[in-house]
C-alpha cells in the first residue's frame, strides 16, 4: 500500500518510537550532508540490490524521502 505522509505525521511516528523503517533514497553524499537521525541509505540506482538485504520484513512500514531541486 502506497500513500504519503506529512511532515507531522512522520515526527510523530518517531517521536512516540514506532517501528517504522525511514529511508532516504539519495546519493551517500547527500545522506552525509544531512538525513532524519536513524533514517537508512538506499540510493536509487541500488535499491533492487539494497532493499532486500536491509528491509527484508515486507510487512514492516516503510517511509521514504528524498529532495528534488525542482
Amino acid at each position: 500500500m502506497e500513500h504519503t505522509i506529512s511532515t507531522q505525521e512522520l515526527k510523530g511516528k518517531l517521536d512516540r518510537k514506532e517501528s517504522i523503517k525511514v529511508v532516504e533514497t539519495l546519493a551517500p553524499e547527500r545522506y552525509r550532508e544531512a538525513h532524519i537521525p536513524g533514517a537508512l541509505n538506499i540510493p536509487p540506482d541500488k535499491i533492487k540490490e539494497l532493499a532486500p538485504q536491509v528491509l527484508p520484513n515486507k510487512n514492516a512500514e516503510i517511509v521514504t524521502y528524498c529532495t528534488n531541486t525542482h
